[in-house]
């Protein structure tokens, strides 16, 4: 597969399994998410669509990839913000975040809200949060994509 297949291809799903495995913590795993790990979501959303895009509309199919790396990128850091907030290495911007759905009484389900707070991670693989790995691989990923992109580009 030529680079800027391979970098195009990345692009789109990298944030997709990223999302999906947030996706299913949340809703199968029952972890809900803090303020800071819902920032981490929205450049992903954003990245899947714009690589989403790169597949059909070809002249821009380059400047779509690289935003989609931008996005990426982005979240990465927010992640890595946000694993630093939870390894106490310093403060965050929030203190916590509640979360409700929708239907029935608005303040039986403010009140009965799970409260999330952005300082404590509620789960760890190999000692590392959920938002240190969106950090490491939303920020390798970023990575690789770039210089998919940049080889590409030298022929």
């Amino acid at each position: 597969m030529a680079p800027r297949r391979t970098a195009q291809a990345l692009a789109l799903l990298l944030p997709l399994g990223l999302m999906a495995g947030a996706l299913y913590s949340q809703y199968v795993g029952g972890l809900f998410p803090c303020e800071m790990c819902m920032w981490q979501r929205w450049p992903h959303y954003t990245a899947i669509a714009l690589a989403a895009l790169s597949f059909v509309t070809r002249p821009l199919r380059d400047l779509l990839v690289w935003l989609a790396t931008l996005g990426i990128a982005i979240s990465g850091a927010i992640g890595a913000f946000h694993a630093g907030v939870e390894y106490k290495w310093w403060e965050g911007l929030t203190q916590c975040a509640t979360h409700f759905g929708g239907g029935g009484n608005a303040l039986d389900a403010i009140m009965n809200a799970p409260l999330v707070r952005c300082d404590v991670a509620p789960w760890h693989f190999l000692g590392i949060s959920l938002a240190g790995w969106n950090a490491i691989l939303s920020l390798a990923g970023a990575l690789v994509i770039a210089m998919l992109m940049l080889r590409k580009q030298r022929r």
